[in-house]
């Protein structure tokens, strides 16, 4: 579904889980706030700021760790992609060396 009217929530990565963090940070805080002053416009207040708050927190910490994952993914594609190159070849760092090939490089 669309949230208000032009944010896709499925096809965008870390935006549902954002919104459902948000909206439970938003109960918390606003229903806490309740029960401590008993003031429902203060309340509702508290709410869409913890909302808001808990969303963008949670969005930046999920945004990070998913860019974080995408460098590691792809160091990985290059070191494979590396291994399958120089496998067998003098380049390749795992080839055993004798004595010869040491002092010839």
């Amino acid at each position: 579904f669309k949230l208000l009217g032009f944010l896709d929530v499925q096809s965008v990565p870390c935006a549902r889980e954002s919104v459902l963090y948000g909206s439970v940070g938003s109960l918390v805080v606003g229903l806490g706030h309740f029960l401590a002053t008993s003031r429902v416009r203060r309340s509702c207040d508290f709410a869409v700021g913890g909302f808001i708050c808990t969303m963008l927190g949670y969005w930046f910490y999920c945004r990070y760790n998913l860019a974080q994952q995408r460098i590691r993914q792809r160091m990985l594609q290059e070191g494979m992609r590396n291994r399958i190159l120089y496998e067998g070849s003098y380049l390749d760092p795992e080839k055993n060396q004798t004595g010869n090939e040491r002092r010839d490089s």
